[in-house]
């Protein structure tokens, strides 16, 4: 059976060894060992918002998110989250800062992991007390290290944020879990700038075997935020590094969690949802591809299974990548669709899209029916 039969294109020729780590788990989620790279986004509505809060958790989770982080700055948004997290299923990171307080109520509440940094909540009984509890309600920590917010005396030791302070303010918060014997973590060290967060978790990478969390933080607006995470986070991926990602971008968290899910699926490291292989088009063009892939696109996004879809222009490239893909359209007049590989059927310029999608749920769902007999 060729490759094109499977229905998953695959063209590597270099597997990506990734990184051996401890496993733990937030909620029924595992991150790290032999489990698949994770993708999180994180909500932007006011937390104490329940309703709207809600709402965009289960947008976000329908998109694929694996992960959910909720900002929780008060006790009242601590009260909110208790309620968030009865309404929803999807595993919930409690984001908090300062106040320890705050940790033990939305790890009463159900939280599924804290994030928070033991050397930001004060004194030692606090640091105990908050651990004590993640240990008690079976959750792991997350330290998140930040360029924008490093310790005051990091930051005159090294003038400005640099890989070697991200590291050093991570070893810190590390040896304050590892001090009170609780090895349940994970780790980010995240910087807007790319060179300095991928060399800063490049280093903690041979420190530590905990579970990484890869983010380049504020990266920007959707395309500009994409372009810079792709390149970051790719660069990381592709040593091996990292076991779970937030894209962090200033757009809807819907958006993060698709880039997020595009660039794993171009590193072969999850396959979920379709796989678009599309010209960029030129004045040979059958059809108006652009609009047709843009169409395309919105009218799948609701599929889950792995499948490669080829939509080419023009006969000069068309077949060679219609052959490879499980499902590829070739243009012409009129067009020519590929299924697994082999010529199909002529389809006209007005009943493309229609055909199209068609066909591609067609195919899926052969493929989930021999699934199922193959159970």
């Amino acid at each position: 059976m060729g490759l094109a039969q499977t229905g998953i294109f695959m063209k590597t020729e270099t597997q990506i060894q990734r990184r051996v780590t401890r496993k733990i788990y937030v909620g029924d989620v595992a991150v790290g060992g032999d489990a698949s790279i994770s993708v999180q986004s994180m909500t932007n509505t006011e937390t104490c918002d329940i309703a709207r809060t809600v709402a965009q958790i289960e947008a976000i989770a329908a998109a694929g998110a694996d992960i959910v982080r909720v900002s929780v700055p008060t006790m009242d948004a601590a009260e909110a989250f208790g309620a968030i997290r009865r309404k929803v299923k999807v595993p919930l990171v409690a984001d908090i800062h300062f106040d320890y307080r705050i940790a033990l109520k939305v790890a009463a509440e159900g939280a599924d992991c804290l994030r928070i940094n033991p050397g930001n909540i004060g004194r030692a009984d606090r640091v105990r007390a908050v651990i004590d509890c993640a240990r008690d309600h079976g959750i792991p920590i997350r330290i998140g290290v930040n360029a924008g917010s490093l310790e005051k005396d990091l930051q005159k030791k090294y003038g400005e944020p640099t890989p070697a302070a991200l590291v050093e303010s991570a070893l810190r918060h590390i040896d304050l879990l590892e001090g009170h014997d609780f090895q349940q973590y994970k780790v980010s060290l995240k910087a807007s700038e790319i060179f300095m967060a991928v060399s800063a978790y490049r280093q903690i990478a041979k420190q530590i075997d905990n579970p990484i969390h890869l983010g380049i933080t504020e990266a920007g607006g959707l395309r500009s935020g994409t372009v810079k995470s792709a390149i970051g986070l790719g660069m990381l991926l592709v040593d091996g590094i990292g076991d779970t990602l937030r894209v962090s971008l200033a757009a809807d968290p819907v958006e993060e969690v698709k880039v997020g899910f595009d660039i794993l699926k171009s590193l072969h490291l999850r396959s979920r949802g379709i796989n678009l292989i599309a010209c960029p088009s030129c004045s040979r063009q059958c059809f108006d591809v652009i609009s047709t892939v843009n169409a395309l696109e919105s009218r799948l996004e609701d599929i889950r299974q792995p499948l490669d879809v080829a939509v080419i222009g023009c006969v000069v490239n068309g077949p060679g990548e219609a052959r490879e893909a499980a499902i590829g359209l070739t243009g012409g007049s009129p067009s020519l669709i590929y299924v697994g590989g082999e010529p199909d059927h002529k389809v006209d310029e007005g009943d493309l899209l229609d055909d199209l999608e068609a066909t591609i749920r067609q195919r899926l769902a052969v493929d989930a029916d021999s699934a199922k007999e193959k159970m």
